[in-house]
């Protein structure tokens, strides 16, 4: 072998009794055959065989089977972010002529999709209250075939009877999908009740560590999954093994991190509720939050995010409060170590509910830090706002 050829050529080495508690990151484009047969054979490899980097590489597929089975899936699918889990289960599933229902509290981006691109494919598109299962009940129609529901919805947390909408749905013969982001299967194992596609941006607890943009699909039964696989194929998405091995690190610590996020939220909540400069506090755990039955009676824990909404003319002051933080940093996502605020407005993103009182929304997300700091950031911007 020329040294040219001895550059390029991957040695092979000894494997035998080498194991590491580490995931190994394997990274392909390509993938070799050992001869002729083997190569035009290869489409008969099946969904878990290896033939293009594309779809898979036994990093990727560790993520899934590790996914997969904390949701109790039959199969996961990995897509590059959270919304892109909503929204390729929307274009492999749906075509020409078929009508989607969308809770009217799903997450702003995947409401856009839909009325900017699953609209101009030529799908229907409608938006239902979140608690009222008269309103589902009276919007579907014979056309729909994806029930799409988040609970609790994004910003002001509305928990939805999540078994009650799969019964209407599959009466109807239409799917259910649901964005499971906020609880994750940690809290809430959303196939458990029914549901036929579940969403999650692993961004948030999975990661957890603010560094990664990643998504997955849960899927309940193989069929749809392996349509959901293929629409993948064809339009060229994956995912970076790098990034899935440093989302299998972070999942190693994501109950710790889960369960220490909740404990928190409660404490910082429980500092806030009675000031004159919070009017409300939306949180599933909280007996006054809207689904909080459906919360109690389905989820077995809460996530460490929570919304405020602030006592009239309160509002004011807010700039001056949040430049009191110290150790809360100000920044649009959640599930890290860090911890975050972000004002939220949404009117512009609800059609089927009403936004009562002033449009403005202070969504926190508790992370790592001493409770004691983060107490002591939530006292200052109490006091700025009084």
């Amino acid at each position: 072998m020329r040294d040219e050829t001895k550059c390029v050529v991957t040695p092979e080495v000894k494997e035998d009794g080498y194991r590491s508690l580490a995931p190994s990151v394997h990274r392909a484009s390509t993938i070799v055959f050992a001869n002729a047969e083997e190569y035009a054979t290869r489409g008969e490899r099946g969904p878990d065989g290896y033939t293009y980097g594309l779809y898979g590489t036994p990093t990727t597929r560790q993520l899934e089977a590790r996914l997969q089975a904390l949701s109790g899936a039959k199969r996961t699918l990995l897509v590059p972010s959270g919304q892109a889990s909503n929204a390729v289960a929307a274009m492999a599933l749906l075509s020409a002529g078929d009508h989607i229902l969308i809770a009217d509290t799903s997450y702003p981006p995947m409401r856009t999709h839909a009325d900017e691109d699953l609209k101009r494919f030529g799908i229907s598109v409608d938006y239902y209250d979140p608690l009222s299962l008269e309103d589902l009940k009276r919007r579907i129609r014979p056309e729909t075939k994806l029930v799409w529901c988040e609970s609790p919805g994004s910003t002001t947390m509305e928990v939805q009877d999540i078994p009650a909408i799969v019964s209407i749905a599959h009466d109807a013969g239409a799917m259910v999908g649901c964005d499971n982001t906020w609880a994750t299967a940690l809290a809430f194992k959303a196939h458990a009740f029914g549901v036929d596609i579940v969403s999650e941006a692993l961004t948030k607890y999975a990661s957890g560590h603010s560094d990664i943009l990643m998504g997955a699909m849960s899927f309940a039964d193989e069929e749809t999954a392996l349509r959901v696989r293929a629409f993948m194929g064809r339009t060229g998405i994956g995912v970076s093994p790098d990034d899935a091995a440093m989302v299998l690190r972070g999942m190693e610590t994501m109950a710790l991190r889960f369960s220490h996020a909740e404990a928190g939220a409660r404490r910082l909540i429980e500092g806030m509720q009675g000031h004159p400069a919070v009017r409300e506090i939306y949180w599933p755990p909280l007996e006054n939050n809207p689904g909080h039955t459906f919360w109690k009676r389905d989820f077995t824990g809460a996530a460490g995010v929570f919304t405020v909404v602030l006592s009239d003319g309160a509002s004011a002051r807010l700039d001056a409060a949040l430049g009191a933080l110290k150790t809360i940093a100000i920044g649009a996502s959640w599930g890290g170590t860090r911890s975050l605020v972000a004002p939220m407005s949404i009117g512009k993103a609800r059609s089927a509910t009403a936004v009562e009182g002033e449009d403005l929304f202070i969504r926190f997300s508790v992370g790592l830090e001493a409770i004691e700091e983060l107490e002591a950031d939530i006292d200052a911007f109490l006091a700025r706002l009084k």
